[in-house]
């Protein structure tokens, strides 16, 4: 906003200018400009006939000239008055006895990478990603066909509802109506069994008195017996229709339940088979089919990498790890990102180093950012230098990272200063980086502990600018230290 004011009072100083020039006829002959048109010689103006006239016109209007040029100056001196000192927030250096620094060369990898394939076979109807898409977890990569699939699904759902239906029926037990329907058969059952009976006993009562053969009083035991056995077995009948169904036939139309449910949930799986879903958010950077293709089962379909949070491997000397701790903090430079410095931590030593360069190597995590076309800013094979204090413990100087002004040829840092008039004004400092702690950077250049430097605010400061200073709510980085200390197991 500044920049944008002083332009607009210079083009305004400008515009006075050319009207001073426009209306004084001495300027215009002396100006070569060539907008202002240039007036006949001074020595014609005494016998020009409307002389007097037209100085008369000319007063007047350099006169008002000068009063609106006056007036701008006024207006310009007042705001350069009103604009007053900037304001900034600032931090205080602190120095701190820590394991120095030492470069090591590391690559920008992803911190999840999947090769995804297909679990079944089939032709895919759609693919639905490119290559360098953005995805989230779940996102369906690709589409295989499932017609047929799904008519075998809709024929076992039909044998899973039947399955069901049987249980119910069976849990229900008889009805209303079937209860009367065995209870009267039982009946009528014990009315012939009676009757069978009474014949019985009448024969045998003829066959006293010498009334009835033989085969007559035969044929009616027979009956009697039928009878009785008749009634016996609808009475049976009838105590089953009472009881119900035995508890085994309830669990065998439980398990086909079971198992015509199992066979749909089988073929469910298959069906989601068919659609082949991202593991996690991040980029699709490789494709491995297309629309129209046949793929078999286990055949890769397309690369995801997750890059938020990104990491940083390095490959450190055996000599160095010793002295390195999980948790210690790195500062981190990307070769392409000249004008940014990161910070990051080391989450695992990976214990099997190289044989031949006895080297080990080492992850370091950090938060990716994000540019304004969403796309990350750090990306999977950037060339990385990394700082770890791997070295002897020294007193070093440790600033904020946003006290830092990149993009020049070395770093810089603005340190509040008051002159002898209690003028509080910044100097620029020019400094080398070392590790970082956190969100705190070594600086090595005309610092001294306890100094005021500049976090919020410095991208506008000029050297010896005046300015307003209000403390930043920073923390020291006292618990980070506790990260470069070696780790002891207490028994």
């Amino acid at each position: 906003m500044g920049v944008r004011l002083s332009f607009t009072r210079v083009h305004f100083f400008r515009s006075q200018a050319r009207l001073c020039l426009s209306l004084c006829p001495w300027a215009a002959i002396h100006c070569p400009s060539p907008r202002i048109q240039r007036l006949p010689a001074p020595q014609s103006w005494l016998t020009h006939p409307d002389w007097n006239s037209k100085m008369h016109s000319f007063w007047i209007r350099f006169s008002a000239a000068s009063c609106i040029l006056t007036a701008s100056m006024l207006w310009t001196v007042s705001t350069f008055a009103q604009a007053g000192p900037a304001k900034v927030t600032v931090a205080e250096v602190v120095e701190r006895d820590l394991s120095s620094g030492r470069s090591f060369v590391g690559t920008v990898e992803p911190r999840r990478q999947s090769s995804i394939g297909s679990a079944v076979s089939g032709r895919v109807t759609e693919f639905l990603v490119n290559e360098g898409d953005r995805v989230t977890k779940g996102q369906p990569l690709a589409r295989l066909l499932t017609r047929n699939l799904d008519l075998q699904i809709a024929a076992a759902k039909a044998e899973h509802e039947l399955r069901k239906h049987e249980l119910l029926e069976l849990k229900n037990g008889a009805r209303v109506e079937e209860r009367r329907e065995s209870e009267a058969r039982m009946q009528a059952a014990h009315a012939a069994m009676k009757l069978a009976l009474t014949k019985l006993a009448r024969v045998k009562g003829l066959i006293e008195r010498n009334a009835a053969t033989r085969e007559e009083i035969d044929e009616v035991a027979a009956v009697s017996e039928t009878a009785t056995a008749m009634h016996l077995a609808a009475k049976a009948a009838n105590d089953l229709v009472i009881a119900g169904p035995r508890p085994e036939r309830i669990a065998q139309a439980e398990t086909r339940v079971e198992a015509a449910e199992a066979e749909v949930d089988r073929l469910l799986d298959i069906l989601e088979k068919h659609t082949i879903k991202s593991p996690f958010a991040g980029y699709v950077v490789a494709e491995h089919t297309e629309e129209g293709q046949w793929i078999e089962s286990g055949k890769l379909v397309a690369e995801v990498v997750e890059v938020d949070p990104i990491e940083v491997r390095v490959n450190v000397q055996e000599s160095y790890i010793p002295r390195l701790t999980i948790g210690a903090s790195a500062r981190i430079d990307i070769e392409a990102l000249p004008s940014q410095t990161f910070v990051g931590t080391v989450i695992a030593i990976v214990p099997k180093g190289d044989v031949k360069s006895r080297t080990f190597p080492v992850r370091i995590e950090l938060k990716n950012s994000w540019q304004s076309d969403e796309t990350p800013l750090l990306k999977p094979g950037m060339f990385a230098k990394v700082e770890l204090p791997v070295d002897q413990k020294r007193n070093v100087l440790l600033v904020p990272k946003d006290s830092l002004v990149l993009g020049g040829q070395q770093p810089v840092v603005f340190v509040v200063t008051t002159d002898e008039e209690n003028k509080i004004t910044v100097r620029s400092v020019s400094v080398q980086l070392g590790i970082a702690v956190d969100s705190w950077i070594e600086v090595r250049g005309d610092l001294k502990a306890k100094e005021s430097v500049v976090v919020e605010g410095n991208e506008r400061l000029r050297v010896g600018a005046e300015v307003v200073t209000e403390a930043a709510k920073i923390k020291p980085p006292l618990a980070a230290l506790k990260s470069q200390l070696p780790k002891t197991n207490v028994q």
